[in-house]
Order: C-alpha cells, then sequence, then structure tokens
C-alpha cells in the first residue's frame, strides 16, 4: 500500500511538471499567396520563476521573418504563460514545412513541432487582365561617378602639399622673426647681454673673446654681405680693407687696424692658450663696439643704377625661390605616388593597380548595375550590362533570315565585333507547317564568322540548360580578326546559345576579347540569367 502511494504520487508530480513547461507553436492559417504573411505564434506555460528564451532571427527556413512581435505575459496561478508572434512571408510557390523552434527554459531546451505551409501562385485571368506589348528602352544618362582612387590620390596630395604649406610657413615665420631685428641693433644687444654674463668675473676669456669675435663676424656677414663666419682672421681685415680701397666701406685705417688686433688676441685666447688680462678684455669689447658704430655709416648709399640692378636681383631671386618650391612640391607628390604605387604593386599585384589607376572597361561593366530585360517572343529574359537596342537583322546565323518559311525575325544587340563585348539576341519566327532542325542552324555558324571576317576559328559545341530547364546547343571557341583601322589581329572568344523553342530560333551571342580576365566572369553571368518566359512557366 505504501509503495503504491509512492508511485502515484510521482505519476503526479510528474505530470504537474509536464503541464507546467508545455510549449505549443501555431499559425493562423496553413495556405496563404505569394508575398503575404502568416503569424506564427509560440505559447509557454511556465512556472512563475523560470526564464525562457524564444528564437531570435531567421530561425524559420524556408519562410523569411518580417517581423517579431513583443512578448505577451499572462498570469494563471500557479502558472505563468508566455506568448510571442512572428509574422513569416514566402515569394516562392510550394509547400513548405517551418522546422522546429528551439526556446531555451532555464539551463535545459524544448523544441516546438514543426508546422507545414502552402504557398500559391497569384493566378492571373488572361481573359479579363489586358495583356500589353513591350515597352520600348528609354535612353539615359549614367550619372557622373568618380572612381575611389581618385578620391584617394587627391587626398594623398592635399596631405603632402598640406605638409610642404606647413614647411614653407614655419620657415617663412622663422626668417622673419630673424629679420625683425636689425643687425646693428642685435649686435648691441648681444654685446650688453655678454657684459651681463661672468665670463669675466670666471676668468673664462677664451669663451668671452669666442663671443665678442662672433657677434662682430655675424653683424659684417649680416650687414656687409661678407662671409664672416667661414673667413679667417686674415682673410677677413684683408676684405675690409680690400673694400676700403675700392671705397666701398668708408672706414678709417686705424679702426680696421684695432679691429685685427681684437681678431689676433681672440685667435690666441682660443687657439694658444695666451689669455690677455681683463683690462685688455675689456677695451676690446669696446673697441669692438665702436667698430660696429662706425660700419653703420661705413657703407656707402648705393646710386639709382645700382638700386635698379638690386631690385632686378631680387626678383630673380624670388623668381628662383618660387621655382623651387614649385619643384619641391612636385617632386614630393611624385613620391608619395610612386612609394604608394610600388607598394600597392607589392600587396596587390600589378592588374590591380593598373585597373585601381587607369580603369578597366570590363571591370567596370561587371561591377556596374545590369539590366534585366525580356526579347523577342517566346519572351527571353536576359540580364546585361547595357540594355540591348533593336537592330536590323545582323546576327551570325542571319542566313536564316532569307529563308522562305520565315514570319518574322528580331535582333537585339550592344556593341559590335571589335568592341571589347559584343553581345546580340536573335530570335526567328517560322510558319507553322514549319520543321526547324536545330543542329542545321548549328552548322552554318562557323561559315557565317568566316563571313564576318574572323580567321583560325576553333569551335566546340555542348548542350545547355536555362534556368528553367529549356535545353539548348551552345557552341563556343576563339577566332582572330582584323581591328579594321589599325589592321592588328585581335584575339577574341565567343559563346554563342542556340534555342529552337516553340518550333522558333533563338540565338544569344557573346563575343569578348580572348585575354580579359572580366569578360569570362561577364558571360557566364550573362547565360547564367537567360531565362524562357513561357505560358507555363
Amino acid at each position: 500500500m505504501t509503495y503504491r502511494l509512492i508511485f502515484t504520487a510521482t505519476l503526479l508530480v510528474c505530470s504537474f511538471v509536464t503541464n507546467a513547461q508545455e510549449v505549443v507553436a501555431e499559425i493562423d492559417r496553413d495556405t496563404i499567396k505569394i508575398g503575404e504573411q502568416i503569424k506564427y505564434k509560440i505559447t509557454a506555460k511556465v512556472q512563475p520563476e523560470d526564464v525562457i528564451i524564444f528564437p531570435e532571427g531567421q530561425t524559420f527556413t524556408p519562410l523569411e521573418m518580417v517581423e517579431a512581435y513583443k512578448i505577451d505575459t499572462t498570469q494563471l496561478e500557479p502558472l505563468k504563460i508566455l506568448s510571442k508572434t512572428y509574422a513569416l512571408t514566402q515569394f516562392d510557390s510550394g509547400s513548405y514545412t517551418i522546422g522546429k523552434q528551439t526556446l531555451k527554459l532555464n539551463d535545459s531546451f524544448i523544441e516546438t513541432d514543426s508546422i507545414k505551409v502552402r504557398v500559391n501562385d497569384v493566378v492571373v485571368d488572361t481573359t479579363k487582365q489586358k495583356l500589353y506589348p513591350i515597352k520600348t528602352y528609354i535612353d539615359f544618362e549614367k550619372p557622373f561617378e568618380i572612381q575611389s582612387w581618385i578620391w584617394w590620390t587627391l587626398l594623398a596630395i592635399a596631405v603632402v602639399l598640406g605638409i610642404i604649406f606647413l614647411i614653407f610657413k614655419f620657415k617663412k615665420k622663422k626668417d622673419e622673426k630673424k629679420k625683425r631685428i636689425p643687425p646693428y641693433q642685435r649686435a648691441i644687444q648681444s654685446l650688453q647681454e655678454l657684459d651681463n654674463s661672468k665670463l669675466i668675473d670666471d676668468r673664462n676669456l677664451k669663451e668671452y673673446y669666442s663671443q665678442l669675435t662672433e657677434i662682430s663676424r655675424r653683424y659684417l656677414e649680416e650687414k656687409v654681405e661678407i662671409r664672416a663666419l667661414e673667413y679667417t682672421s686674415n682673410e677677413l681685415v684683408d676684405e675690409l680693407q680690400h673694400r676700403r680701397q675700392n671705397q666701398k666701406l668708408n672706414i678709417s685705417q686705424d679702426l680696421i687696424d684695432d679691429f685685427k688686433k681684437v681678431l689676433q688676441r681672440a685667435d690666441l685666447a682660443k687657439f694658444a692658450k695666451s689669455a690677455p688680462d681683463v683690462l685688455t678684455a675689456k677695451s676690446d669689447r669696446k673697441n669692438v663696439e665702436t667698430f660696429t658704430n662706425s660700419m653703420q655709416t661705413a657703407i656707402p648709399e648705393p646710386t639709382d643704377e645700382e638700386k635698379k640692378r638690386d631690385e632686378a636681383y631680387q626678383a630673380i631671386l624670388k623668381k628662383r625661390r618660387q621655382r623651387r618650391k614649385i619643384a619641391f612640391a612636385i617632386l614630393a607628390v611624385l613620391a608619395i605616388v610612386t612609394i604608394s604605387t610600388v607598394a600597392l604593386v607589392a600587396t596587390k599585384g600589378y592588374d590591380y593597380v593598373k585597373d585601381a589607376y587607369f580603369g578597366n572597361a570590363s571591370k567596370e561593366l561587371l561591377e556596374q548595375d545590369w539590366i534585366t530585360s525580356t526579347y523577342g517572343y517566346p519572351p527571353v529574359e536576359i540580364s546585361t550590362p547595357e540594355v540591348l537596342v533593336r537592330t536590323p537583322i545582323d546576327s551570325l546565323n542571319q542566313n536564316i533570315k532569307q529563308n522562305d518559311m520565315v514570319l518574322n525575325t528580331e535582333t537585339f544587340a550592344d556593341g559590335s565585333l571589335f568592341s571589347n563585348l559584343y553581345v546580340v539576341l536573335s530570335t526567328v519566327e517560322f510558319k507553322k507547317e514549319t520543321e526547324f532542325d536545330l543542329n542545321k542552324a548549328i552548322d552554318g555558324i562557323y561559315k557565317n564568322l568566316e563571313q564576318k571576317g574572323a580567321i583560325n576559328i576553333l569551335s566546340k559545341d555542348e548542350e545547355i540548360e536555362t534556368l528553367d530547364g529549356t535545353k539548348g546547343i551552345k557552341v563556343f571557341g576563339s577566332f582572330k580578326i582584323k581591328n579594321p583601322i589599325t589592321g592588328n589581329e585581335i584575339d577574341k572568344s565567343y559563346q554563342i546559345l542556340n534555342f529552337g523553342v516553340g518550333g522558333n530560333y533563338q540565338q544569344i551571342t557573346i563575343v569578348h576579347n580572348e585575354n580579359d580576365r572580366f569578360a569570362d566572369e561577364i558571360a557566364n553571368r550573362i547565360i547564367n540569367t537567360v531565362e524562357f518566359k513561357l505560358e507555363n512557366n
């Protein structure tokens, strides 16, 4: 009796736990039309203290989640009921199964049941719905677009020019700062700073004479334009005497002799370690100041002719400086571009750099927005880089046009046989009693290629099947053709798709340059989009 009571209690507890963790999934309807939405709802009965996490993201494949609504909570003692609703849709007709959805309950996982959904086509009653002819294409201008590499190059040039501008601006400010103080005032100011130094008190006469002569030499270099800092003492004195004799300096010989003695004592102090006494050093300091004061009026005023020559010379110097700046800027830009190009070639390869800097017509066609349109009858849907324009029949199989059983022919094309890419779509409609042999049409392709000027033709063929299941024959290979302008031979690759849908003839021709590495991808992309829009599709 005791065991029976325990067993019964255990069953009740298990039943309670199962009911406490019940998870149910349901939908508001099991049949919808393409693009309509269904409401998928998950309801969970749990204990108040339980933590449950509902599915997130696109977990309802093959249906697509459009929206996830907020969790709805209901308290039903002693349980808590949580529900979450999702809006789902599908854009292809067929029968689908919404897979099991996994919920996390505390540290465990619970799955819902799978649910089947039927998605129906939108049926159009052609007896009531008028059918309209295919609209003609509309020419439009492509928006102007600047390649990204151009922006990066302009940015690099702007950075280089900015750096050059800052360097010249800093140098100009530095030069202007130097020019703010005239040579004479700077020399007098430097002599006063030398007086305030403790070099004489410390008996550091070597350094004292070194600074004293440097002040006078720098003054002469800036004021008189003598290379005083480079000359030896004797060379500097000889230059002063030479200018005095040529009347370029109105200065007495006594002043030059006194200045020469100062330079000689400075040389002894600096190189012979024969330091003069303090009184002599102070006397030499006064002689340097006297010499500097005399030099202010020693330079005669230039004549009008000399002023004109000097102005012309300064203008020439200014132009030279400007040319140097421009040349430096150009060299800096070229250096940046060269370094960047070499780095890109080393990391990305030559072809990448060539396409990035100079562009690639085939690459641009591949990356641009393609045009999907329907041509001819029965309608052939195809995606191409450019819209195919209706033209007089000029396909590679144009001999069919001369057939008496032909009712109508249509040809749509983009480019020419000498272009980087040539795409032609031709359709031929025969009379109803005509028996069209696709293999015979293919036999004429080689001959028509020759008529177009092709030589060294290599040809293969194989079966092909489009997206909608239409089977045909693809003729492909290569040939050479002479450029009508240069006379050079151009290597071409071609792919010609041939179909016999509805007893009629459809042909898609794709010709491109053989060595174009992007053209094969373009051709394959075009072929993969071919689809016949038949009434039973």
